[in-house]
């Protein structure tokens, strides 16, 4: 694909080029053909591929597990080793441990409505809602009637703890990640819950992220990611790092 052949070769140093990839198909087919061009040219690519969603194993979109907000955490911790002169094959290796130990399910209330095609992804009702919606609205694990929001809370929790699993003792990060169109308020009612959900299991948050950090444009809806903590990773997080919008 030209353009990840393009940016590749913007983005290049004599160290080489990291490709860090949600679990989608055609993301990951235009990054494959994309590194094959770029490593034709005498660019070393290294890859990791995100898939850190519990809530559907395969769907019409994946092969595997999808990438979704667990992104945020690989990047982060890949930003702040490469900050300090990490080495390729490292940065791969410290993506994929990051990845391994992330889980993320999500939810939505309404679809989003992308610019280029001016309509919504899908339908819900005014009762309904998806659970296990992915972050381009794809399909989850179900849809049904609308539930009130610690009924909600509990069943992300649940997926995402049960799936590693996260056990008694452990120490989180803890994430409540808006979709685009759920107020801040209400993401933070949803923090609440899921902090005694998790303290009632004996799991301690040491970090924790409420807000918009991957969203699917105006979709209204959440998601619940938790990360295994340890020492290297809580000094990588708590780097810091500047975007346009916001510094975290």
């Amino acid at each position: 694909m030209d353009y990840v052949l393009e940016t590749t070769k913007l983005l290049n140093s004599k160290k080489g080029v990291l490709h860090l990839i949600n679990n989608y198909t055609g993301d990951r087919m235009a990054f494959d053909m994309g590194a094959e061009m770029a490593e034709a040219e005498g660019i070393t690519i290294g890859t990791v591929i995100v898939d850190d969603d519990v809530a559907v194993k395969d769907s019409t979109w994946t092969v595997g597990r999808r990438g979704v907000a667990g992104n945020f955490f690989v990047i982060k911790a890949i930003g702040a080793a490469s900050e300090k002169g990490a080495e390729l094959k490292d940065l791969v290796a410290l993506g994929e441990r990051v990845n391994s130990v992330t889980r993320t399910m999500g939810m939505a209330l309404t679809s989003c409505t992308p610019p280029a095609k001016g309509s919504p992804l899908f339908e819900l009702g005014d009762d309904e809602m998806e659970m296990g919606v992915g972050i381009h609205g794809e399909p989850g694990r179900r849809r049904e009637k609308l539930a009130d929001a610690n009924a909600i809370v509990d069943e992300l929790v649940e997926a995402t703890a049960s799936d590693l699993p996260f056990s008694k003792g452990d120490n989180v990060a803890l994430m409540i990640n808006g979709l685009g169109g759920t107020p801040i308020s209400e993401l933070y009612l949803l923090y609440g819950r899921a902090h005694d959900q998790l303290s009632s299991r004996g799991i301690n948050i040491g970090r924790s992220y409420v807000g918009e950090y991957c969203t699917s444009l105006d979709m209204a809806g959440c998601s619940v990611t938790l990360v295994k903590l340890d020492d290297e990773l809580i000094s990588l997080l708590e780097a810091p790092a500047e975007v346009a919008v916001r510094t975290f």
